[in-house]
């Protein structure tokens, strides 16, 4: 898949993930529909090897979804910067992540999350500091909340900036279990 253009002035969502139903990109695809009428500008790139569900499908046609790029399996520097480039990082899984890594990921690329409250996430992330919880499931809060972050820019790049500070210090919290665990 040639590299979705990125640049001139398009607001990028990013999900990145297996394509599979408990991670929950029917209920982004949704709330994008709802979002793309007023903005226009706005793409959502889907990182992540596997095929949408039947449900992702049909919202996609049933709505003409416009400017959705599904790239598939990509390396990590491919990833790091689709990273780079999102202006909003989105996982909407619907339970059982046992560990936001990908929320981690995003945050160290310091791109604001809008994320799914659920147990995996809520550990790594604290809503209205990183980014925005909403409950699972709930497309009508996934776009809300999305909608909240496009409106500020200033409170995106805040979220931001403050998850670049959180990754840090989960590294060092790793790396301190690790050297503890070895004495």
């Amino acid at each position: 898949t040639p590299f979705p253009d990125l640049g001139n002035g398009r607001i990028t969502l990013l999900f990145v993930g297996r394509l599979e139903k408990r991670k929950g990109l029917k209920y982004l695809l949704s709330a994008y529909s709802k979002l793309k009428w007023d903005w226009p500008n706005l793409q959502l790139i889907v990182v992540g090897p596997g095929e949408p569900d039947e449900d992702s499908y049909r919202i996609m046609s049933e709505r003409n979804l416009q400017d959705v790029h599904f790239v598939g399996r990509v390396s990590d520097e491919e990833k790091a910067r689709y990273y780079k480039s999102a202006d909003i990082f989105c996982s909407p899984a619907t339970g059982s992540e046992s560990f936001g890594i990908v929320l981690l990921e995003a945050m160290a690329a310091g791109k604001p999350v809008v994320a799914s409250d659920i147990e995996g996430y809520s550990s790594v992330m604290t809503h209205g500091k990183e980014g925005l919880l909403v409950p699972a499931k709930d497309d009508e809060a996934l776009a809300a909340a999305i909608l909240t972050l496009l409106k500020d820019p200033e409170f995106r790049g805040r979220l931001g900036a403050n998850g670049l500070e959180k990754a840090d210090e989960f590294r060092w919290e790793r790396v301190a279990g690790q050297v503890m665990d070895y004495y």
